[in-house]
C-alpha cells in the first residue's frame, strides 16, 4: 500500500494504536495480490475494508447492590458484512474503547474469512469489569447493555459471542434481555449459550483446542509433531486452560501458565485439574498453584513465560504481550514454532525476528479462529433446532483448522512467500472478502 494511505489512517483513526498496528499487520503483505488483482485496487477495496460500516458508542448506566448507580460505555463494531452476518465477541474489561474494538473486530473479519464459513466480522464491548460484581450486578448491568445494543443484532444482521469477561453467565443474562425485549426466541442471535439452551458442545474449548490443532499442521510440515515437545503457555484463563489439555493429549509436556502476577514453570507439566479447580472454581491465582502443586513448580512474580527453554510457544493471554526481547530469547533457546492463541499477541518486530530465524509462526487471525468456527457451528445447529455431540462438533473443528492450515500454508507458496503464514492468512482473507465486495457492488 501507499504510505500516503497508511498516514491516512492512522489520521483518520487517531489515538488507536492496536487498529494502526493491525491493519499495518495485513497491508504491508497485499503488495502481491493487489498486483494480480489491480480490480481490488481499482475498486479501492483495501480503503473500504478498512473502514466500519458502522460504529456504535452508548452509554451503559446501572445500580449496584449499594443503589450507587454507575455510567459505562458500550461499543459495537459492525466491521464487514460482505460474506454474512457479522460475526465477533464482547469484552467487558476495563482496558476497552472504541481503537481496541476496532483492533479486534478488523482481525475478525480475515479469521472469519479464513474458516470458509459465511461470517462477517465484527467486535464489540464495554469497560465495565464483571470481577467482584455480584451476579445481580452482573445482571443489572447486561440487560441495560443489551436494552440498546438489542436494536442492532439478530441472527441475519449481528450475531455476538463471549470474550474476556463475557462467559456463560453474562451470555445468558443478556440472551434473557434479548428476548425480553424482543419477544422472539432467537437462538442464533448470540453464541456462546449454555448446552441446555441451544449452546454448542467444544464451545469451551474451541479456542485453545484449534490453536494446538493448527501448530500440529506446522510442526508436521516440519516433519514433527507435539509427542514429547517442551512447550510454554501464558495465560490461566479459558484459552491458556484448553490450549494445555489439547497440548497434552498429544503427548507434550506443557511447563507454563500464567497471569497479570506472574508465572508459573512445572517441570513435571502442569496439574490441569488443579489448574482448573484454582482458576475456575475458586478464582484463584497462579501463585495459589506454585504453593499447592509441591517441589516440581517454582513461582515467578512479575516474570514472563517466554524465558522458559521451549519447543513451541503459544501466547494465549493478551494482545503484545510477546515482544522482540522476548522472541529473541525464545529463538535463542531453540525453540521451532509459536502460534498465537491470543487476538494479536505478538509484536510486529517479534513476529519478523521469529520468522528470520527460521522460526513457524500461526498468525491468531488463523490459529485462534476455532473459537468464532464452533461459534458458527452453533448458529448452524440452532438453525435446524438441532443438538450435535461432543465428537462431532470436535471433528468439525478439526476438520476446518486443517483446512484453514492448508488454506495459508498454499497461498503462500502461491504468492512466493514458502512458509510464511502471516502473509498466507492476509492474502487468503482478503481475497476472499475482496472478491464478495467486489460482486456485491459500491455497497
Amino acid at each position: 500500500m501507499k504510505p500516503s494511505f497508511r498516514a491516512q489512517l492512522i489520521e483518520r483513526n487517531p489515538g488507536e494504536p492496536e487498529f494502526h498496528q493491525a491493519t499495518q499487520e495485513v497491508l504491508e503483505t497485499l503488495a502481491p495480490l493487489l498486483a494480480a488483482r489491480p480490480e481490488f485496487a481499482e475498486a479501492k477495496l483495501v480503503e473500504r475494508i478498512c473502514e466500519p460500516e458502522r460504529q456504535l458508542m452508548f452509554r451503559v448506566p446501572w445500580q449496584d447492590d449499594s443503589g450507587e448507580i454507575h455510567v459505562n460505555r458500550g461499543f459495537r463494531v459492525e466491521f464487514n458484512s460482505a460474506l454474512g452476518p457479522f460475526k465477533g465477541g464482547l469484552r467487558f474489561h476495563p482496558s476497552v474503547n472504541l481503537g481496541i474494538v476496532k483492533f479486534l473486530g478488523f482481525e475478525q473479519i480475515f479469521k472469519n474469512a479464513l474458516t470458509g464459513l459465511n461470517i462477517g466480522g465484527g467486535k464489540g464491548g464495554s469497560d465495565f469489569d464483571p470481577h467482584g460484581r455480584s451476579d445481580s450486578e452482573v445482571m443489572r448491568f447486561c440487560q441495560s447493555f443489551m436494552t440498546e445494543l438489542h436494536r442492532h443484532l439478530g441472527e441475519h444482521t449481528d450475531v455476538p459471542a463471549g470474550d474476556i469477561g463475557v462467559g456463560g453467565r453474562e451470555i445468558g443474562y443478556l440472551f434473557g434481555q434479548y428476548k425480553r425485549i424482543t419477544n422472539r426466541w432467537e437462538a442464533g442471535v448470540l453464541t456462546g449459550k449454555g448446552l441446555e439452551w441451544g449452546g454448542s458442545q467444544a464451545r469451551t474449548q474451541a479456542t485453545g483446542y484449534g490453536n494446538v490443532l493448527f501448530t500440529a499442521e506446522m510442526l508436521k510440515k516440519r516433519g514433527e509433531d507435539f509427542d514429547g515437545q517442551q512447550v510454554t503457555v501464558s495465560g490461566s484463563g479459558n484459552v491458556a486452560i484448553y490450549t494445555i489439555e489439547k497440548a497434552q493429549s498429544l503427548g507434550a509436556n506443557v511447563l507454563t501458565c500464567s497471569d497479570s502476577g506472574g508465572y508459573v514453570v512445572d517441570e513435571k507439566g502442569i496439574d490441569l485439574e488443579l489448574l482448573q479447580q484454582i482458576k475456575e472454581v475458586e478464582r484463584g491465582r497462579v501463585s495459589d498453584y506454585a504453593e499447592r502443586r509441591g517441589a516440581s513448580a517454582r513461582y515467578v512474580a512479575g516474570g514472563r513465560v517466554w524465558d522458559v527453554p521451549a519447543d513451541v510457544a503459544l501466547p494465549s493471554a493478551t494482545q503484545n504481550e510477546l515482544d522482540a526481547d522476548a522472541a529473541a530469547v525464545l529463538v535463542r533457546n531453540g525453540v521451532k514454532a509459536v502460534s498465537e492463541g491470543a487476538n494479536m499477541p505478538t509484536t510486529p518486530d517479534a513476529v519478523k525476528l521469529l520468522q528470520a530465524a527460521g522460526v513457524s509462526f500461526g498468525p491468531g487471525k488463523a490459529a485462534n479462529a476455532g473459537g468464532v468456527a464452533t461459534s458458527a457451528l452453533e448458529m448452524r445447529q440452532n438453525s435446524s433446532r438441532e443438538s450435535w455431540s461432543f465428537e462431532r462438533t470436535a471433528e468439525e473443528l478439526a476438520t476446518i483448522m486443517r483446512g484453514i492450515h492448508t488454506t495459508c500454508y498454499d497461498t503462500a507458496e502461491r504468492f512466493g512467500a514458502p512458509g510464511d503464514y502471516v502473509t498466507g492468512a492476509n492474502i487468503a482473507g482478503f481475497e476472499r472478502v475482496a472478491s464478495a465486495m467486489l460482486s456485491q457492488g459500491v455497497v
